[in-house]
């Protein structure tokens, strides 16, 4: 069976449906060829916030940054792996792409202008204003095609309840303290309840659950056919030129010809684990790395595009955005992955190795805080570190899928994933700690806590370590002693919020072949796409930010071109990658709208 159309999108994360999308609004024939049942990606497990300097959305919110400033923090974060070519053209096209989402489509978002680049410090870096976040969705608005969507991580929810972040997660964290959050908690639980009752599922949907749920309401709001469980076997090259692919489907082979390109947008490779055996460097029997990613991403995009000539990065320092992640026992004898975004910068945690000793800033950023695990841990050894917690802590706020009171912790120590001891000795035996190396690290810690100031990491140092703090604790909001039992500690290891290796491209989203020609017909986006930001991980949102604007970007380009051998010739307006002609007044760029199709 064969089908026609103008664009082939393949794969369903934030990368693939931006692309199809903006395609169809501009008037070509899309489909999306989802390999797993369920659409959305890693972007509908993700936390929904998008990296994008000059956003409009910020910028609404009284936050004023500069291209040139951001520029300048790329190319410090990016060192020698920074790609003047699509970094320009990111920051020149990423304040764009989210006027038209927004403008065109029902993609909303909230500004976090309070969140803080990673590194805020660095040339370039800002306290805040460049991270955006999807605003939460009603899942009612998708009608029939709801049962399509990917669900969230159930250990990032709690009864099923998907908890925003930012605010919303504040007033859980605050429930037993502000009446304010008693009545907030008890609306949202409410409503929650009355979900379960009328649907069997909550319906508010935050995040990346809500990032993924409008653009797939977009996406088919603009006629895109959208066909899950249609996985890509090979692309159809003629000429040289990709001209579409075919599919493995529950009703047989298809072939697809799309007139003006192909995207790959199919996730990256976190699933792969050979590719995984080879570049990362703690996964060499391919199980010792633990990704919250969906089991499809076994890297189809990066195979296809190799077959089609395509050159692949795999030199960054850094192959994939990693997280420290717990593994959590299910009551169906399996396992979850549960990543650990925020509980490292609350005051009374630390993280130690299996000597007992600390060994990084825990409130600095979950790549960061695995780069510093690799860097400690001795070579050839497990990756491991344990979070160290005391009794007022965990009661607090919670560790890891540990939630806080009045949730009871019970379960969770007879299943193993929170071990719990009345002595710090007596935790660290029972973890496989060095007891007397854990007693004298939490009594130098301790030390510090009461002084208000982390004399051996910082903690609590930068914008970033504040603001996942507790403005509560004075002076600093990240620190706190441990001191009062029974004491906790979870085991932690290495996983990935996405890979950063994939697709060489150019500033037009074109994948680029070993001379560093653009293939004709083929195009990336998402985590296919090697990372701009060259292996490393400048603020929140670094892979949706550009999966969002460069799906945006190839979008545009193919409409600009012909259907057929002489395409790829032509340049999309709008689409220049220099900045002088893309800044407005300022370095600031002034977003367009496109025009209707």
């Amino acid at each position: 069976m064969t089908e026609a159309c103008d664009v082939l999108v393949i794969g369903s994360g934030a990368g693939g449906l931006a692309a199809a999308t903006a395609a169809a609004a501009e008037g070509l024939a899309v489909i999306v060829a989802e390999k797993e049942r369920y659409v959305g990606g890693t972007t509908a497990l993700s936390g929904g916030f998008l990296w994008v300097p000059n956003n409009p959305v910020s910028r609404r919110d009284g936050v004023e940054d500069s291209v040139e400033a951001a520029r300048t923090y790329l190319r410090h974060e990016a060192g020698n792996h920074f790609n003047a070519d699509c970094v320009d053209a990111f920051l020149a096209h990423g304040p764009e792409a989210v006027e038209f989402f927004e403008s065109r489509t029902a993609l909303r978002f909230d500004a976090a202008s309070a969140f803080s680049d990673y590194h805020p410090t660095a040339p370039g870096g800002v306290a805040g204003g460049r991270s955006i976040v999807a605003a939460p969705y009603d899942a009612k608005a998708l009608g029939k095609e709801l049962a399509r969507l990917r669900p969230p991580l159930p250990e990032l929810t709690f009864a099923g309840l998907m908890i925003g972040s930012g605010p919303e997660l504040k007033h859980f964290f605050n429930v037993t303290r502000s009446a304010r959050s008693v009545a907030y908690v008890a609306r949202r639980m409410t409503a929650h309840l009355r979900d379960l009752a009328l649907h069997g599922r909550g319906m508010m949907l935050t995040n990346g659950n809500a990032l993924a749920a409008r653009l797939f309401r977009s996406a088919l709001d603009l006629g895109v056919r959208v066909w899950t469980e249609a996985g890509a076997e090979r692309l159809l090259v003629e000429q040289g030129r990709v001209v579409g692919a075919r599919l493995a489907t529950a009703d047989g082979p298809r072939e697809v010809r799309a007139a003006r390109g192909v995207v790959l947008a199919a996730g990256g490779f976190p699933q792969d684990r050979e590719r995984r055996r080879s570049v990362f460097p703690h996964d060499a029997d391919g199980t010792s790395h633990l990704s919250p990613a969906p089991p499809g991403n076994t890297g189809d995009g990066l195979r296809l595009a190799e077959a089609a000539g395509a050159a692949l990065e795999f030199g960054y320092p850094n192959a994939a955005a990693w997280v420290p992640v717990s593994r959590v026992p299910r009551k169906d004898g399996g396992w979850g992955v549960f990543p650990h975004f925020i509980d490292r910068a609350k005051p009374g945690l630390i993280a130690v190795l299996p000597d007992g000793r600390r060994f990084v800033n825990e409130a600095n950023s979950y790549h960061d805080f695995v780069q510093a695990l690799f860097a400690a841990s001795p070579a050839g050894g497990p990756v491991r570190a344990f979070l160290v917690v005391d009794h007022a802590f965990l009661r607090r706020f919670g560790l890891g899928f540990v939630k806080p009171f009045p949730v009871p912790v019970g379960g969770q120590v007879r299943s193993g994933y929170l071990r719990r001891s009345g002595s710090l000795a007596e935790l660290a035996a029972a973890a496989g700690i060095d007891p007397a190396g854990l007693e004298a690290t939490v009594a130098a810690f301790n030390r510090d806590a009461r002084a208000g100031t982390d004399t051996a990491f910082g903690k609590g140092s930068t914008a970033y370590n504040r603001f996942n703090g507790d403005p509560a604790f004075t002076p600093n909001p990240c620190l706190a002693p441990i001191e009062q039992g029974p004491f906790y500690a979870v085991e932690v290891g290495v996983g990935d919020l996405g890979t950063f290796a994939g697709m060489r491209a150019n500033g037009r989203a074109q994948v680029l072949d070993g001379e560093g020609r653009p293939i004709p017909g083929l195009y990336a986006a998402g985590n296919d796409m090697a990372s701009i930001m060259g292996g490393n991980y400048p603020g929140g949102g670094i892979t949706l930010g550009p999966a969002l604007t460069f799906g945006y970007i190839a979008a545009r380009h193919m409409a600009a071109q012909p259907a057929g051998p002489n395409a790829d010739q032509v340049e999309a307006p709008g689409l220049s990658n220099s900045l002088d002609e893309a800044a407005g007044e300022g370095g600031v760029r002034k977003p367009g709208r496109a025009e209707p199709a």
